[in-house]
């Protein structure tokens, strides 16, 4: 009988509200008895936690602030004794340089996965050398894949998956009014594009409403921008919710949104998490071409993809939607079913353990 490798798991935050994907592929390793520990190199955001993450809570330990070095100690100090088979990050900057430190203290091998600031938060010199001595590097997307590729990072590209029990495939309930219900699901952060979006309702010709769930650093100057535009009356501002209601966010839109962009950081989406559960729950998306997004949404047949940081193509490809319904519908199965073939969660959090328990086997 193969007995299943110890894995020290290091994460920034946790729990954190915005990072299902987390949830999902940590516990696919502590129900195959893969897990050894979590820590934490801060706290959690403080938010009401995802269904499912109180199960994990029993791993976590949130490491005392400090420096890398301090950080990386304590973990060995705790792990001390105990027959860790390896130490992998779940983020290529401050987490995989703490489970580096620990690593080589504990004389254990270290890996690290990707997802798309993270690896932009670590200079190009630097992450060569760490990528160098990993034994393991998982890539998330097709756009962060391309990166590490581009940096001489051999990565095997897992994706993240989606829930298909909790977003399944549903008609949109009713609106008595007759308007296109828009939803846009996310952080209320600059690489979202959520200001271009509500510019572009200033240009479309179909009544239309939306509604913005999530929140963040840049909700007073979107709801400044929808004062200024006078678009109260179909603007909505939802506030941060988890997968316990979002099911239902999801049944109550036409069509959802997704108008990522690069910020003046240079940071962008990779394939955010809104894209897959709106396709699963048989939606049309109108989306921009950054990061991954179109590795999942396929122009045409999924839903339509636009330049980004235009108000006007996206306020087109949206009336395109909102004056063929028959389309939408269409879409929306297309959609559910391409998820269904590609991005189904229990294969890819199946794919993640097994590549993560090979390298640390």
């Amino acid at each position: 009988m193969t007995v299943a490798p110890s894995i020290a798991v290091v994460v920034s935050g946790f729990p954190r509200t915005s990072e299902t994907f987390g949830l999902h592929e940590l516990s696919a390793l502590a129900e195959r008895g893969s897990l050894a520990a979590i820590f934490a190199t801060k706290p959690g955001d403080g938010r009401d936690p995802q269904p499912g993450c109180r199960r994990l809570m029993r791993f976590v330990e949130v490491l005392p602030a400090g420096t890398v070095t301090q950080q990386a100690e304590a973990i060995a100090e705790r792990l001390a004794g105990r027959a860790v088979s390896g130490v992998h990050a779940y983020f290529a900057h401050h987490p995989a340089e703490v489970a580096a430190g620990a690593a080589r203290t504990l004389g254990v091998p270290f890996g690290f996965s990707v997802h798309a600031k993270d690896l932009r938060k670590v200079e190009p010199g630097a992450f060569i050398d760490r990528a160098a001595r990993a034994v393991c590097i998982v890539a998330c997307n097709r756009d962060v894949a391309r990166d590490l590729h581009a940096a001489g990072a051999r990565a095997r590209l897992v994706p993240h998956g989606v829930d298909r029990r909790r977003f399944r495939p549903t008609e949109p309930a009713a609106d008595g009014a007759g308007r296109l219900r828009l939803l846009a699901v996310g952080r209320l952060v600059e690489k979202k594009g959520f200001d271009v979006l509500v510019r572009a309702l200033t240009h479309t010709h179909r009544p239309s409403t939306l509604r913005i769930v999530g929140d963040g650093p840049e909700r007073a100057r979107l709801e400044a921008l929808v004062a200024d535009l006078r678009l109260r009356e179909r603007v909505r501002f939802a506030g941060a919710c988890t997968h316990r209601d979002l099911p239902r966010e999801y049944t109550r839109a036409d069509l959802v949104v997704v108008p990522s962009v690069v910020d003046l950081s240079g940071d962008r989406d990779g394939l955010p998490n809104v894209a897959l559960e709106a396709m699963a729950s048989a939606r049309p998306i109108v989306a921009t071409r950054v990061g991954a997004i179109d590795s999942a949404v396929q122009h045409g047949r999924t839903g339509l993809l636009v330049a980004p940081g235009s108000p006007s193509a996206l306020a087109g490809a949206i009336d395109r939607l909102a004056h063929h319904p028959e389309l939408r519908r269409a879409m929306g199965r297309a959609a559910a079913e391409s998820v269904a073939r590609e991005y189904d969660l229990a294969r890819c959090v199946r794919r993640f353990a097994e590549t993560v328990e090979s390298a640390y086997a």
